[in-house]
């Protein structure tokens, strides 16, 4: 009897470890978007994006933990104007041809409650790291009618970062801010 209960608690035990088990994510290179903001001496907002981006998401629902791996391609950067796309890839700023990925990992999902506030990693850009919080306004996962109703997850995020961290500080001299805004609109699809 007693070694009944033992298996019977055993099982109990592993099939509720393998249901917490976290699933993966594959980045959805269509609707995943990664841009930049940065102020233009007061007078505009230069923008771009990167076209050309990868990725996986791990994500545990019961457990509300998960880890994030994106990656950006430098060469891929679209301000929607050739010039200044050459310019940011030029050593002025990005240096493209020395670093042509930026990556993004966090292992640190922070819930309240349900409803997830943010996922804190570490950006690697111009083969410099540092750490960068991004905040959830948006997150869920839904059935996409689109994909046989698999499961995506996705959120809108953004982070406020200081550019000169990873020696990106041209213009500092003349004005330009050292604040960048980073957005991250990211959907990933059930594997």
């Amino acid at each position: 009897m007693r070694s009944t209960l033992f298996a019977l608690a055993a099982a109990s035990l592993f099939a509720t470890a393998v249901q917490a088990a976290p699933a993966t994510y594959a980045i959805d290179p269509t609707h995943t978007f990664a841009t930049f903001e940065i102020d233009h001496f007061g007078a505009s907002t230069n923008r771009a994006r990167f076209d050309k981006k990868s990725g996986n998401v791990q994500f545990d629902k019961a457990g509300k933990t998960g880890k994030v791996d994106v990656e950006l391609d430098m060469t891929s950067v679209n301000s929607g104007t050739a010039a200044f796309n050459k310019h940011l890839q030029s050593a002025d700023i990005f240096d493209v041809e020395k670093f042509p990925n930026a990556k993004f990992v966090s292992d640190k999902f922070v819930f309240d409650g349900d409803k997830l506030k943010e996922v804190s990693g570490h950006l690697t850009l111009k083969g410099k790291t540092a750490p960068v919080t991004l905040k959830a306004n948006k997150f869920t996962c839904y059935e996409s009618p689109m994909l046989q109703k698999r499961e995506v997850c996705g959120g809108d995020f953004e982070a406020s970062i200081d550019r000169t961290q990873w020696g990106v500080d041209y213009g500092i001299p003349y004005g330009f801010s050292k604040q960048v805004r980073l957005v991250m609109q990211i959907e990933a699809v059930k594997q």
